[in-house]
C-alpha cells in the first residue's frame, strides 16, 4: 500500500489525466464508426472539428495566461485572475453564440441538410455548457491538483463513453441522440465543477479590468499560436485531400493518429511544469525556469529515443495490430518510420514554446508557430513535386520541426542561460535518478 501511495504523485496523475482523454476519445470514435451510418459519422466528425476549432480559440486565449498569472499568486490575486478568466470566457462564448445564432437563421432560409441544421442548432449550446468544465481544468492545473483534474476528465470523457454505450445497447444510436448526450454530459461535468467549488465561479466578483486587459493582451498572442498549431496539425490532411485520391488520406491519417501516443507523456510533463515555471517567473528566478525547461525537455527527449527506435523497427506490426491487416504493409508503416526520425524534437520544440509564453514572450512563440506552418505548407508541396507520393509530405515534417526548434532556441537564448548540451546532460541525470529510485523502491517492496 505504501508503494502504491508513493507511485501516485502529481506526475503519474498528470500522465493519467492526459492519457484518459485521447484513449477514451479513440474508443468513442471506434464505437460510433461501427454503429452510425457513414454519412452521420462524417457529420459527427464535422461537429467535432468545428467545436474543437472554437475550443482551440477559447483555450488559446485563456489557458496559458490563466496558469501564468494564477500559479504561485496570493489568494487575492488568484481569485482576481480566476474571476477575470470567467468574464473573458463568458464574453467569448456569448460572441460565438451570437455568430452561431446568425448562421442558424441563415441556414433556416437556405435549405441546409437536416444534419447541418442540427449541428448548427446545438453547437453554441454545447460551447456554453462546456465552459465551466474547461475553466476548471485550467485552474486545477495551475493549482497542481491533478487528482481532481483526473476525476473531472474521467467523468467528462467517461460519462460520454457510457452514454454512447447506452445508446448502442438500447438501439437509439443516431447523430441527433449523440449530440444530445454530448450536451447532457457537458452539463453534468460542469455542474460537478461548479458545486464542488473547483471552478471558482464565485470569484467573478473579484475580477478587475486591469487583470482582464492584462490577460487579453497576453491572450491575443497565445490564441494566434493555438490557432496556428491547430492549422499546422491539419495542413497535411488538407493538402493530401487536395492532391491525392481519398483512400490515401486514411493511409497518412493512421501514423498521424499514432503520434498521439507520444503526445500523452509530453502533455503530462507540460501540465506539471507550467505551474512550477510560472511560480519561478513570479519570483523572478530565471535560473529555475531554465532548470525546469532543461530537466523536462531533456528527460523526455532521452526517454523517447529507445521508444522511437523500437517503433521504427516494429512499425508494420504496430499498425497491423491496431488498424488491421489491410494497412499492415502499406505506405503507412514507412510514413510512421519517417515520423520517428523527428519525434525526439517534439519535447524540445514544445518546451521552447511554452517557456517563451511563460516568461512573457508569447509573440515570439506565435512567430515560431507561424514559421513552422509556412515551412510545412511550402515543404509539403515541394515534397509532393519531388516524390509524387505521401513520403514527400511526411519528409516535409522533419524540416518543419527543425525550424521550430532552431527558432525557439535562438529566441530563448536572448532571455535564459542554457545550452542544448546542458539539456541532454541534465535530462540524462534526472532520468537515471528516476529509474534508480524506482528500481530501489521495487526491490525494497
Amino acid at each position: 500500500m505504501r508503494f502504491i501511495q508513493k507511485l501516485i504523485n502529481k506526475h503519474t496523475l498528470s500522465l493519467a489525466s492526459n492519457a484518459i482523454m485521447p484513449v477514451l476519445g479513440m474508443a468513442i470514435l471506434g464505437l460510433m464508426a461501427r454503429h452510425l451510418s457513414k454519412a452521420d459519422f462524417g457529420d459527427y466528425i464535422f461537429f467535432l472539428v468545428v467545436f474543437n476549432l472554437a475550443d482551440t480559440f477559447r483555450t488559446g486565449f485563456l489557458q496559458t495566461s490563466l496558469i501564468k498569472y494564477y500559479a504561485g499568486a496570493s489568494p487575492q490575486r488568484a481569485a482576481n485572475i480566476a474571476g477575470s478568466a470567467w468574464y473573458i470566457g463568458l464574453t467569448i462564448v456569448v460572441t460565438f453564440g451570437l455568430g452561431n445564432l446568425l448562421l442558424f437563421f441563415i441556414l433556416s432560409y437556405t435549405g441546409a441538410s437536416p444534419n447541418m441544421f442540427l449541428i448548427t442548432k446545438w453547437l453554441g449550446i454545447v460551447y456554453l455548457c462546456s465552459l465551466p468544465t474547461t475553466i476548471t481544468t485550467w485552474i486545477l492545473q495551475a493549482e497542481q491538483r491533478f487528482d481532481r483534474l483526473f476525476l473531472v476528465q474521467l467523468i467528462n470523457q467517461g460519462g460520454f463513453f457510457l452514454f454512447i454505450l447506452l445508446l448502442i445497447l438500447s438501439g437509439y444510436i443516431s447523430l441527433q441522440n449523440s449530440i444530445y448526450c454530448y450536451c447532457l454530459n457537458s452539463i453534468i461535468s460542469s455542474l460537478l465543477a461548479i458545486f464542488t467549488g473547483w471552478s471558482k465561479i464565485k470569484a467573478m466578483g473579484s475580477k478587475s479590468w486591469a487583470s482582464i486587459k492584462e490577460m487579453a493582451h497576453f491572450g491575443k498572442y497565445s490564441v494566434g499560436t493555438s490557432i496556428s498549431s491547430y492549422l499546422l496539425r491539419s495542413s497535411d490532411t488538407i493538402i493530401i485531400k487536395m492532391m491525392f485520391p481519398p483512400q490515401l488520406l486514411a493511409v497518412y491519417y493512421i501514423p498521424q493518429r499514432l503520434m498521439e501516443i507520444f503526445e500523452i507523456p509530453l502533455r503530462a510533463f507540460i501540465a506539471t511544469a507550467l505551474p512550477v515555471m510560472s511560480a519561478s517567473v513570479h519570483r523572478d528566478d530565471k535560473k529555475h525556469v531554465a532548470y525546469i525547461m532543461k530537466k523536462y525537455a531533456g528527460m523526455l527527449t532521452i526517454a523517447l529515443i529507445p521508444v522511437a527506435i523500437l517503433s521504427f523497427l516494429l512499425a508494420d506490426l504496430i499498425i497491423g495490430l491496431l488498424f488491421g491487416s489491410s494497412y499492415q504493409h502499406s505506405d503507412a508503416g514507412n510514413i510512421f518510420r519517417i515520423f520517428m526520425c523527428f519525434v525526439m524534437l517534439l519535447p524540445i520544440d514544445r518546451f521552447f514554446g511554452i517557456t517563451l509564453d511563460i516568461i512573457g514572450k508569447p509573440q515570439l512563440n506565435m512567430i515560431k508557430v507561424f514559421i513552422m506552418l509556412t515551412i510545412n505548407v511550402f515543404a509539403d508541396f515541394a515534397g509532393i513535386f519531388i516524390f509524387h507520393n505521401l513520403y514527400g509530405v511526411a519528409i516535409a515534417s522533419i524540416f518543419t520541426f527543425f525550424s521550430g526548434a532552431i527558432f525557439g532556441y535562438w529566441a530563448l537564448k536572448k532571455h535564459l542561460q542554457f545550452s542544448v548540451k546542458d539539456m541532454f546532460y541534465l535530462g540524462y541525470l534526472e532520468l537515471n535518478e528516476l529509474i534508480s529510485t524506482s528500481y530501489k523502491k521495487i526491490r525494497n517492496r
